[in-house]
């Protein structure tokens, strides 16, 4: 019997490619966002170029007393769950505007953290399954220019990490992949250096492979691991001084 591949947050040019990798491998599809028509039409497309099934379901985010009856109500129980679901959104406005930070804390860690306590706490009872959780470079270390989407991103690491250490002893995976520069739309209006900016495709790659290796946390382009570091390694007093 195949697979089934849960996404959250499936319509990102992010997710999309995800999709692919998984339907490319055999996995049928469950995808999920707010938007389903344009769920639909990635839908109709995976299952041409792949002969798969994929269904389409509604989910928000944001609407945290659904989740339970969301993931209960799916058609088909997931093998494998991937939370791509994020929102860089605009550090000086939510600098000045409690509502536009409440969204980038609601939608990169509560959102997350709620729809993947329903999802653990099934594949745990099942004592099977994986999850993987796109975080970012961003939870490393908190810089002026983005710290409200890298707070919540390093919540969501630490979850993970601790959902990991929670779930291994009942025989589910959890892996957590830190992107770092992705092409996508949501940097679009972003400068990023070619050497360390992903294409979708290197993610979904590293994100396929990530699972079925049992990987536990990886950066998708390597030179990211080492940039981290170095910055995770800057004394604070140096640190607070610079423009990041």
């Amino acid at each position: 019997m195949e697979e089934n591949v849960l996404i959250l947050g499936a319509a990102s040019d992010m997710a999309v490619a995800i999709a692919r990798k998984f339907a490319s491998a055999g996995y049928s599809l469950t995808l999920a966002a707010r938007n389903v028509e344009k769920l639909e039409a990635i839908a109709a497309d995976l299952k041409v170029r792949y002969n798969v099934a994929v269904a389409s379901v509604k989910f928000d985010a944001l609407d945290f007393a659904s989740h339970e009856q969301f993931y209960h109500s799916l058609a088909e129980r997931p093998d494998v769950v991937v939370c791509v679901f994020g929102l860089l959104g605009d550090q000086f406005e939510a600098q000045q505007h409690w509502k536009a930070c409440e969204e980038i804390l609601f939608t990169n860690y509560v959102g997350a953290v709620s729809i993947l306590n329903v999802v653990a706490n099934d594949f745990e009872r099942q004592k099977r399954g994986t999850i993987i959780g796109i975080s970012s470079v961003a939870g490393d270390r908190g810089r002026q220019s983005n710290y409200f989407y890298g707070s919540a991103k390093a919540g969501f690491t630490a979850y993970l990490s601790g959902l990991r250490n929670r779930l291994y002893h009942h025989g589910v995976h959890v892996v957590t992949v830190k992107p770092g520069f992705v092409k996508t739309r949501m940097i679009e209006n972003i400068k990023t250096p070619g050497p360390i900016t992903a294409s979708v495709k290197k993610v979904a790659d590293s994100v396929f492979t990530a699972s079925k290796r049992k990987r536990d946390s990886i950066y998708v382009l390597s030179v990211w691991a080492l940039i981290m570091l170095v910055i995770r390694f800057i004394p604070e007093a140096v640190f607070k001084r610079l423009k990041l």
